[in-house]
């Protein structure tokens, strides 16, 4: 079935300013799913690949190391913590999976980068089938602990998503600063 989808077209660079304009696009209905899964697994890979490179550039000891000052984490920490949220998000609420998580644990985390980069890259492995899980079944545990969002209770597989790929673009930009402290340090 082909429909049309308002999409918005952004306004040139020279104009600096929003979303002016919208033109209507088809968008085949039935490969949704499909687009929203690439989508969201590219996004999400680009964010793991960028965290690894920066943890194998920073070695065990800077990756370690925590800057400082107030409330940060050292970089290990921060990759470490993105693991554990698309453990929990992905394969706890939406798979139904028990992954046991110490939240408060992950932000002071140390150990090799090594270690880091094949828990990174188990991860990454199984996150295709828990996002297929979301869209083709929905969320199958909304009673698991592990997280301080109320939003869980009625949070959709979307919303899900959609969080993952913010959260790990949030703290690939907080581990991108926080390598430039450390190796300045």
């Amino acid at each position: 079935m082909l429909s049309y989808v308002l999409w918005p077209v952004p306004s040139s660079a020279a104009e600096g300013v929003g979303w002016p304009g919208r033109v209507y696009g088809p968008v085949m209905q039935d490969d949704i799913e499909g687009r929203v899964a690439d989508a969201t697994l590219v996004i999400i890979g680009e964010s793991l690949s960028s965290m690894t490179d920066i943890l194998r550039g920073l070695g065990d000891e800077l990756a370690n190391t925590t800057p400082d000052l107030p409330g940060a984490n050292s970089p290990y920490a921060i990759v470490f913590h993105c693991v554990a949220v698309i453990e929990y998000w992905a394969g706890s609420v939406i798979a139904g999976l028990k992954i046991p998580r110490d939240r408060a644990a992950e932000f002071t985390a140390e150990g090799r980068v090594d270690d880091l980069i094949t828990r990174v890259d188990d991860v990454r492995a199984r996150l295709p089938e828990w996002v297929d899980i979301a869209l083709r079944e929905g969320i199958r545990d909304r009673r698991v602990m592990g997280t301080t969002r109320p939003e869980l209770a009625t949070a959709t597989p979307e919303w899900v998503l959609t969080h993952l790929v913010r959260e790990l673009s949030q703290h690939l930009g907080q581990l991108e600063l926080t390598r430039d402290v450390v190796r300045r340090a």
